[in-house]
Order: C-alpha cells, then sequence, then structure tokens
C-alpha cells in the first residue's frame, strides 16, 4: 500500500515479484480474508486497512522503545498526516516545524480537500488529519482546532466589470476553483445568497501560489483564507466580491486514540499552533 503496486514493493523489500505475492497470500490465508483488492490500483480492504493502521501503531511503538533502550539512539520518526493544502501552507508546517526539528521527526503528507482528509485517516493511510468532520471516527479523538476564514475575491477590474450585479455577475464569469473537491464556492453563494446548486464556469488550479495568481490575473473569483490574503506580497491586487461576509470553516484534528510518543509530541504542536494562528470559538 506504501509503495502503490507489488512490483514497487518487491524492489523496496529487495525480493523477487512472485515472493512478495505469496507472502501476502499466506497472510490472506492466516487471517480468513482479503486484505487487498488487485488491479492496476491496489485497494485496501476494510481487514487491510484495519491491518495497515495497526502496523504504522507498531513501528512507531517500535521506535519509541529502540530510543528508550541504552545505547538504542533516538532516530528519526516518519508521522504520515492528511492536510488541506490552505492550513498546510499558511498555519500549519509553520506552527508544527520547531517540534519536527526538536524531535526529530519527518512528515509524510497526503494533500485533500478538508472535507476529505479523514478518508485517509480511516483508511489507515494517515496518523491523524485536519477535517471539517467533528464526530470522532472509531478508534479515534477528535479535537477542535479552530476556525479558518475565508473571503470571496476578485480582480478590481474583474468586480467592477460586474457593476454591481451580485450574484448574476459572478455566475456569469468564471470561477477559480482549487479542485473538484473543493466546495467553498458552493458554500458562499448558499450562505449569502441562498443559491442551492448553482452553475458557473470554472477553473481548476491545484496549487496555492497558482490558484491566487490566477484571482489576481483577472481569471474569476474565489475563496481565499484570511491568513493568506493577510500574507499576500505588494503586486497585483485582490478585492473582497462582498464585504464583510466570509466563510467560516471550523476544523479539527482527527487522531488514534492511542497514540505513540512521536504522534502525541506532533499532536500537541498542532494544537497550539492552531491556538495561536486560528480563530477561535
Amino acid at each position: 500500500m506504501e509503495h502503490g503496486s507489488f512490483g514497487a514493493a518487491a524492489k523496496a523489500l529487495s525480493l523477487t515479484l512472485a515472493a512478495v505475492s505469496l507472502r501476502i497470500k499466506s497472510l490472506e490465508a492466516a487471517l480468513g480474508q482479503r486484505l487487498l483488492v488487485r488491479g492496476k490500483q491496489v485497494r485496501a480492504t476494510p481487514a487491510g486497512q484495519a491491518l495497515l493502521g495497526h502496523v504504522k501503531q507498531v513501528r512507531l511503538m517500535e521506535s519509541d522503545l529502540m530510543a528508550g533502550l541504552p545505547g538504542g539512539g533516538a532516530g528519526m520518526q516518519t508521522l504520515s498526516v492528511a492536510v488541506n493544502a490552505d492550513s498546510l501552507t499558511s498555519w500549519f508546517l509553520p506552527g508544527v516545524a520547531s517540534a519536527l526539528q526538536t524531535h526529530r521527526l519527518l512528515l509524510d503528507v497526503v494533500v485533500d480537500d478538508q472535507d476529505h482528509t479523514h478518508d485517509a485517516l480511516k483508511s489507515g493511510d494517515v496518523v491523524g488529519c485536519v477535517t471539517t468532520l467533528a464526530q470522532s471516527m472509531r478508534g479515534c479523538v477528535a479535537e477542535p482546532l479552530g476556525i479558518m476564514r475565508y473571503r470571496c475575491v476578485a480582480a478590481p477590474a474583474l468586480i467592477a466589470a460586474w457593476g454591481g450585479a451580485l450574484p448574476h455577475g459572478m455566475l456569469r464569469s468564471p470561477a477559480v476553483i482549487f479542485n473538484r473537491k473543493d466546495a467553498l464556492q458552493d458554500a458562499f453563494l448558499a450562505q449569502h445568497f441562498n443559491l442551492q446548486g448553482a452553475l458557473y464556469p470554472r477553473h481548476f488550479v491545484p496549487a496555492v501560489d497558482a490558484f491566487e495568481l490566477a484571482l489576481a490575473l483577472g481569471l474569476g473569483w474565489g475563496m481565499v483564507p484570511d491568513m493568506l490574503l493577510a500574507a499576500r506580497p505588494a503586486g497585483l491586487p485582490l478585492q473582497e466580491v462582498l464585504p464583510g461576509h466570509p466563510v467560516d470553516v471550523v476544523l479539527y484534528w482527527q487522531h488514534w486514540a492511542r497514540e505513540p510518543l512521536a504522534a502525541q509530541r506532533l499532536t500537541q504542536a498542532i494544537k497550539r499552533a492552531a491556538s495561536e494562528r486560528l480563530l477561535q470559538h
């Protein structure tokens, strides 16, 4: 699952493809159920997801044990997390950088929309996720982090071209959207104009810097968090489409209920960063 295919796993383990396949079959026979769905893209079954999460926990606990043994040394530990791109850029990485260096932790980041990051935790791919899901998943804890405030912005020339005809002018212009999972634009239209399922042309730009550049170049309108707007360098300006009407997104840190020491340290750093950088209730 970590390498994406049997062939890549065989190479990483210095084994033949047949040897890896036989070991997986033996493991499935011992557990009495399938763990992987074979195909172009290998997928874990629910049993495989549970086993993968268990293996990740065991690896981290073994690392904690070795670090605590005399002469064991403190090797660097890798923690996989799922974070939305806006959080990653604006507060997550700046907030946890010191803890990563102090405790010799390595990050393996899965970037996804905040409404979907919990899928990676559910599948066992990560030890925690920044998510909008408030309800704790099985075996996990959901801790409130704070609020990311988004504003609908566009280039001043584009807003002027609408002549104050909102939302009709907006709907005739393209929106700039991070990816196909991004629902913030729809949330803005629903919350402030009571529009459900509105149709409008869309650009998809899945990179934070390029996303803001597309807006500043007048390619369309879109949602940007306050923190990133405040940090924008001088240059092409962005203007709020509907001043004083933001969209607030409440974020949570979902993580394993039984965390190894390394994961506990990361959780503490994330909560501290969020308390300092996000809006609080």
